[in-house]
């Protein structure tokens, strides 16, 4: 597993990968490339999550370790979008950023959106699906000790993440429908989304009451156990 040695480097990554470039190429992928061209939006943006959980560690052998139970929550993550209604993706990837940090989180948001759209159908929604999985599993890095100390914090994380993915799916709906951004057509779609916004909540409570415990306690003796 590569690793990137220049801290100053490691923390500017951080910052410019999710807030900043990743961002960029979704709008503009999904506003100037046609529909042929969108897997390869999808693509870059699986590179620099790629990238991003690079900057996460500083030993390759930690790497290594992290790399191989990330694929694994990857994989859960993808059976789990088979489910029909509820989804536990979203819970997954906050489990996975709070045990193994945010940049394991966005990972296995990112990748579970684009592998298993290979299913459910690619287009330019996949980077922005991409995105919106990625944040919500790099914040719950950045809040993992209150997230893992309070059940209720985490619950209402993950009610607050189905809304922020509404959000950001959101603008994705209104640059397709009208090539730029229009407040009152976001609010519109926003209006409109309300009853997947509550879905999205309903489904994140349900898998984080039920996932948290026994994916934590596990993730836990592994981190123990192998110092991942």
């Amino acid at each position: 597993m590569l690793t990137i040695k220049s801290k100053n480097l490691r923390t500017a990554l951080k910052i410019l990968i999710p807030f900043v470039i990743i961002p960029i190429l979704a709008i503009f992928g999904s506003t100037v490339f046609d529909e042929k061209k969108h897997i390869f939006v999808s693509l870059g943006v699986a590179a620099l999550s790629v990238v991003l959980f690079i900057t996460g560690f500083e030993k390759k052998q930690t790497g290594t370790r992290r790399q191989v139970l990330v694929s694994i929550m990857i994989a859960l993550s993808i059976v789990g979008r088979f489910i029909p209604f509820f989804k536990p993706v979203t819970a997954i990837t906050v489990i996975t950023a709070i045990y193994l940090g945010g940049e394991a989180g966005f990972l296995v948001g990112s990748f579970s959106a684009l592998l298993s759209n290979f299913y459910f159908g690619q287009g330019p929604w996949t980077a922005f699906q991409m995105l919106a999985f990625g944040l919500i599993g790099l914040f719950a890095g950045f809040l993992r000790e209150p997230l893992q100390k309070s059940k209720t914090a985490l619950l209402i994380y993950g009610v607050l993440s189905g809304v922020v993915f509404s959000f950001i799916m959101d603008v994705w709906t209104v640059l397709w429908y009208n090539g730029s951004f229009s407040i009152s057509l976001y609010l519109a779609a926003f209006t409109t989304a309300l009853p997947h916004t509550i879905l999205y909540a309903v489904s994140n409570f349900i898998f984080l009451l039920l996932l948290s415990r026994p994916f934590g306690e596990k993730l836990n003796r592994i981190k123990i156990k192998y110092g991942v």
